[in-house]
């Protein structure tokens, strides 16, 4: 079974569904079986390339609210981290992640894919750095397992991977994705939004049971998209 898993580095539901993800991955009995593949999706394509805005800034100016609002607004997002076990800061910088998701696709390349998209969580989530830095983004890759030099190269030309960044883009949108983070099991089912842990479990139990009938569409969780991030309570 191949899971593809579009997703955006900026997208706090992406962070926290990843881990909800692989907790129910983890409980699946067949888990070995399962290859998961990580997709190219940019929320905000527009976003500055180099220094980037305070992501409380961001928001507000997005929702029309006050800074001390979106604060609110990221507390409630912090929370819902936290109950998976992870770091939330909401000092970070928010920025343009295309140099992020072209260097993932080096990272495929070298099968360190995962573990470079955890270290860019990480660094953004839970550390705050400014990854609009293309000194912190080959520290980060660098220190994932990517060779210095396949890194410097990649970054020094803005083509390298470039197009299979937008042609995962425009799968997802074939594949109806509005927001991510997206899950979808072999092409026939797919899972909209940061489900709890046993929605993925079942939905793995019920795709392995399935075999090659065609599947739906599990129900709306929280995502990211065009008109922001789905928050807690709001």
């Amino acid at each position: 079974m191949r899971v593809e898993i579009w997703s955006d580095i900026a997208c706090p539901w992406c962070y926290i569904g990843k881990a909800r993800f692989e907790a129910g991955l983890a409980a699946f009995a067949h888990r070995e079986a399962v290859e998961v593949v990580h997709r190219s999706f940019e929320l905000d394509p527009n976003a500055p390339a180099a220094d980037g805005v305070p992501v409380l800034d961001m928001l507000a100016a997005k929702y029309g609210v006050t800074r001390e609002q979106a604060a609110a607004m990221e507390a409630r997002v912090a929370e819902a981290a936290a109950g998976e076990g992870l770091d939330y800061r909401s000092d970070r910088i928010h920025g343009n992640t295309f140099d992020l998701h072209r260097l993932l696709h080096l990272g495929k390349a070298h099968g360190v894919q995962d573990t470079l998209l955890d270290a860019f969580y990480r660094a953004n989530f839970a550390e705050a750095r400014a990854l609009g830095d293309p000194a912190v983004r080959s520290e980060i890759a660098v220190g994932a397992g990517l060779p210095a030099d396949e890194v410097a190269r990649v970054l020094a030309d803005p083509g390298a991977y470039a197009q299979e960044v937008r042609a995962e883009e425009r799968a997802a949108a074939e594949l109806g994705a509005t927001g991510v983070p997206f899950f979808v099991i072999d092409r026939r089912y797919g899972i909209s939004g940061g489900q709890p842990a046993e929605v993925f479990r079942q939905a793995l139990e019920r795709a392995y049971a399935d075999g090659g009938e065609p599947l739906s569409t599990a129900g709306e969780g929280e995502a990211c998209g065009d008109d922001g991030c789905a928050v807690p309570g709001t």
